[in-house]
């Protein structure tokens, strides 16, 4: 059975289409290429469309949480006082990586430039974060 046509998709395609995903989502916000080196880690994440103010990186036991708000308006308006079209989109976005206990805000080198956020996260020797066992001599 054929379902009807409105501007060449079926109605049906445009009723289902992005029902759980935001624009911002399929334009790849915040999609993360991690490179490792003998020095460390290198994040690129990308932040299309997102000012500097707008990004914030914070490190609270051991999770490295990156932020991102964004905010855009489309307005179309006649001569008239009447709204011809109003669409507004705004949304806040997170990802957070283990990058371990050990790890300090000042061993984490960030840049972000042409939408793109750069992190250096150092690698540190695991080792010497693990607290060493003592056992007491148990007599008898």
């Amino acid at each position: 059975m054929l379902m009807p046509t409105i501007f060449g998709e079926t109605f049906f395609d445009n009723f289902f289409e992005n029902t759980f995903s935001s624009p911002y989502q399929d334009a790849g916000l915040m999609s993360t290429d991690i490179q490792e080196n003998e020095q460390g880690y290198l994040l690129t994440m990308d932040m299309p469309g997102i000012k500097k103010e707008d990004v914030k990186a914070e490190l609270k036991d051991g999770y490295l949480t990156i932020q991102a708000t964004s905010g855009s308006s489309n307005e179309q308006k006649d001569s008239g006082s009447n709204y011809i079209r109003r669409e507004r989109h705004y949304g806040s976005y997170s990802r957070s990586f283990y990058v371990g206990e050990q790890m300090t805000q000042e061993d984490i080198k960030a840049k972000f430039e042409d939408g793109t956020l750069k992190l250096l996260i150092p690698k540190k020797d695991p080792s010497a974060a693990v607290e060493q066992k003592k056992y007491i001599a148990i007599e008898g």
